[in-house]
């Protein structure tokens, strides 16, 4: 369960963050959905972690997840740019959650 958990938490907090993108180009109404994607998120990932996962696996994947498919939504919903250098970026996020996963891992 932990797992469906982290999961829901990853995308509506991702859905809340578009949700922002479309607040700020002048249409409020989008900033129930905000506040709706957030309180979901949080509330999920705190079931995670009740449900057994580690703070810093939650937090690690529920972030680099996030900071994924927050930029390709953007590039793909409002035509923000995606390009080599972010493409990088999000590797290296990527990258580093794992190695601190795999760092956390015992011996």
């Amino acid at each position: 369960m932990a797992w469906l958990f982290l999961t829901v938490a990853i995308l509506t907090e991702v859905a809340g963050t578009l949700s922002l993108r479309m607040a700020a180009r002048g249409r409020p109404r989008w900033y129930a959905a905000v506040a709706a994607g957030y309180l979901v998120a949080f509330t999920c990932l705190s079931l995670a972690l009740a449900e057994g996962m580690a703070l810093g696996v939650a937090y690690g994947i529920w972030s680099a997840s996030g900071v994924a498919l927050t930029a390709l939504a953007g590039r793909l919903l409002f035509r923000e740019p995606f390009t080599w250098v972010t493409a990088v970026g999000v590797a290296l996020i990527v990258g580093g959650v794992l190695l601190i996963e795999l760092g956390a891992l015992p011996a």
